[in-house]
């Protein structure tokens, strides 16, 4: 049985790999998940602190 670990992503990146690596760990469609960010980050500045905590704290694959 094989484990998965998050990531970020070194193949799939626009930036930092964040978005890439989650939809690797989640099974997702990266652009889905680049198209959440975005919505987050409209909705307010907690989107953009994810995405940099993320990017700090999430080792690169």
């Amino acid at each position: 049985m094989s484990t998965r670990q998050l990531h970020r992503s070194r193949t799939d990146r626009r930036l930092a790999g964040v978005c890439g690596g989650l939809a690797e760990y989640f099974d997702m469609d990266p652009l889905l998940v680049r198209i959440l960010f975005f919505v987050f980050v409209l909705c307010g500045t907690a989107g953009f602190w994810a995405y940099l905590l993320l990017w700090l704290l999430v080792p690169e694959e």
